[in-house]
């Protein structure tokens, strides 16, 4: 073979298609159009896959719907000159105490249980309202909500005290104040 023949057998196996037969080209041109089609639709399955709901959810039903869509801050309009209405101890309980005492943080006596609260109930109804007005130790004072009345703090802590085997009497609310003349 001369060096000519050489190169020219050499030049052409170079550009040579990996298609050498129609059954391959047909594979290929079918493959072309199928193989992103599925990928495309299971592109579309793994989004859409995440709105499924399960059988018996009530997720969809007209109370979760309403919860998802009720305003984010609620705003309850009063009127200044009123008499102040106040909060029941159950719910500033909910409030504002539900975050450290439901669960027992940072070593808040848990709610409803007997043993933990055994020791602030020993010192009496005074100094626990007095604690928890002025804070102790990691509570904030009034829980961190300062715009609670003295009050209303008094009827939470005899709320949390009573339900953890306590047996301390309901304050009595406070007589309205005189109006200004």
């Amino acid at each position: 073979m001369s060096n000519t023949q050489h190169k020219e057998q050499a030049h052409s196996e170079e550009h040579s298609s990996p298609i050498k037969t129609p059954k391959q080209l047909i594979t290929t041109v079918v493959l072309a159009f199928v193989l992103p089609i599925l990928i495309i639709f299971l592109l579309v399955n793994l989004v859409t896959s995440g709105n499924q709901v399960g059988a018996g959810s009530d997720t969809l039903g007209p109370e979760a719907t309403a919860k998802r869509i009720a305003p984010v801050a609620r705003l309850d309009l009063v009127d200044a000159s009123g008499p102040k209405v106040f909060k029941t101890g159950e719910q500033v309980y909910k409030a504002v105490c539900t975050g450290c005492h439901a669960a027992g943080v940072a070593g808040a006596p848990k709610f409803g249980d007997a043993a933990a609260w055994s020791v602030p109930v020993k010192t009496g109804l005074d100094t626990m309202v007095s604690n928890a007005i002025k804070g102790k130790n990691a509570m904030p004072a009034k829980g961190g909500n300062p715009t609670l009345d003295d009050f209303e703090i008094t009827r939470a802590v005899v709320y949390m005290a009573n339900n953890s085997g306590a047996k301390f009497a309901e304050p009595a609310e406070p007589a309205p104040a005189a109006p200004a003349k």
